[in-house]
């Protein structure tokens, strides 16, 4: 009878191993699809401010400094940018958090010590900054695709996956250019990945790793704050263990040191930000930081040219979660994503600049989208079992791909930041249906800088430059 029980388990041991195989083929060529879709334009989308993280990045690696002291050197102009910060003791650095300079800086040294790029190449900066955000966002998709799995079958986890990887702007921007997004949105969705399962399968590895994570989100995104901290109380009550409060040791670790950094280096907690949130009333014609918060909800959303749900309505599949979400308890994972989602938007939505500058549609939405997966995971079923709902979703999602392409191939090509107005100046261009940016994509054509680091310049000096 033993005999009887055992081979019956090993046969189970044996297709739950051939199943786990398959998955992480699977995951493995969804990162690699992705990646060589973020990379098919070839070219870095840099922006104003994203500009001093790269170049800490590459001075890093190859002086052994965060300081971007030599840049400014080179182009005295650059000292006059916000991005780029004077020190307590004199040295100029990124304006930004310094994370995803050392992660970028990691891509580096191994392009480096392979022999692959010479860092002082004239585009080497932002080859780094683009294959580095690259890397990150595909890591990014592939948790989306284990988030959803745990829900979904595989083919409807994959849905899930490009919706959430190329339905948004995670193409068309954050995969683009080193900044923030790029590694606030990989540690956030890995966190999500350790932390969306049910209550009885939380262990003190899941609670620990996903606190760490939390922590990495924040350091390179210090606006997440809120979504982190709603996220960080359920890692301390979802298992109602009193212990569980000393699992958050890693994220008060992580923030500990980023505001001894902000400190020693700038006098302040927050660091450098409060320089540049001061430029607000000159820059972008505001009063303050804090503005309307109505105005923002429905720009953030709605608006012709920064809408979410314009840019991607892919997204809204999240909201058929909501009859599951309300029958789960504050022990299951769903209600908490819900409410780190729903602060997050409301404090982007009070923010006085909602619409993120110079950018290509919604750039504050993409912070929100890896708290909505478990959430759109929740909700597919729902959609599928319909055939309106079925017809819907595949409207949206074509519609999602092709717009966060268009960016991706077009922007800034279109100018239509600057042109007729500016828009940080002429807000009342962010409603105008008449002249929305994604329509003037389509009539502006193909960047001419697209491809331009497939080119000797981004890998090798000249021998003039060597010199």
């Amino acid at each position: 009878m033993t005999a009887q029980r055992v081979a019956p388990s090993r046969n189970t041991l044996a297709r739950a191993s051939g199943r786990d195989r398959s998955t992480a083929l699977r995951a493995a060529a969804l990162f690699a699809a992705v990646l060589a879709i973020y990379s098919a334009n070839g070219r870095e989308i840099g922006s104003y401010d994203s500009q001093p993280t790269k170049f800490a990045a590459i001075e890093l690696v190859r002086y052994r400094t965060l300081t971007v002291d030599r840049m400014v050197l080179r182009a005295p102009g650059t000292a006059e940018r916000p991005g780029f910060a004077v020190d307590r003791e004199g040295h100029y650095r990124s304006a930004y958090p310094v994370l995803p300079a050392v992660v970028a800086a990691g891509v580096a040294s191994v392009l480096r010590l392979a022999g692959l790029v010479d860092l002082g190449a004239p585009m080497a900066p932002s080859l780094v900054a683009k294959l580095t955000a690259s890397l990150l966002t595909a890591l990014a998709v592939v948790a989306a695709f284990f988030i959803a799995r745990r829900r979904l079958d595989t083919a409807q986890a994959l849905l899930v996956a490009l919706g959430f990887g190329l339905g948004t702007n995670l193409w068309a921007v954050t995969s683009q250019t080193l900044w923030q997004s790029e590694t606030a949105v990989a540690a956030l969705s890995a966190a999500v990945l350790c932390l969306a399962v049910p209550a009885e399968t939380l262990t003190a590895t899941r609670l620990w790793t996903g606190a760490l994570l939390l922590g990495l989100a924040a350091a390179a995104r210090p606006q997440l704050a809120p979504a982190v901290a709603i996220l960080a109380l359920s890692i301390a009550v979802r298992r109602r263990r009193a212990r569980d409060l000393v699992a958050l040791t890693p994220l008060l670790a992580v923030t500990g040191t980023v505001i001894a950094l902000n400190i020693h280096w700038f006098g302040h907690v927050l660091g450098a930000v409060p320089r540049v949130e001061a430029l607000h009333p000159v820059v972008h014609a505001v009063g303050g930081t804090i503005g309307n918060p109505l105005a923002g909800a429905a720009g953030l959303l709605v608006s012709p040219s920064r809408g979410l749900l314009v840019f991607s309505p892919i997204v809204a599949v999240a909201l058929f979660a909501l009859p599951t979400l309300v029958k789960e308890s504050w022990r299951d994972d769903l209600r908490w994503w819900g409410c780190a989602a729903v602060a997050q938007l409301a404090v982007y939505a009070s923010y006085s600049v909602w619409w993120g500058g110079h950018t290509y549609g919604p750039r504050y939405g993409l912070d929100i989208l890896p708290l909505l997966l478990p959430l759109a995971a929740a909700g597919l079923p729902w959609i599928a079992a319909r055939r309106p709902g079925q017809w819907l979703a595949t409207t949206a999602l074509a519609w999602s791909v092709a717009v966060a392409a268009t960016g991706a191939f077009v922007y800034p090509n279109e100018q239509w930041n600057t042109d007729p107005a500016e828009i940080d100046t002429n807000h009342e261009r962010l409603w105008d249906w008449h002249d929305p940016q994604i329509v003037r994509c389509w009539k502006a054509g193909w960047s001419p800088q697209n491809f331009s680091l497939f080119t000797t310049e981004a890998v090798r000096r000249s021998r003039t430059q060597a010199r």
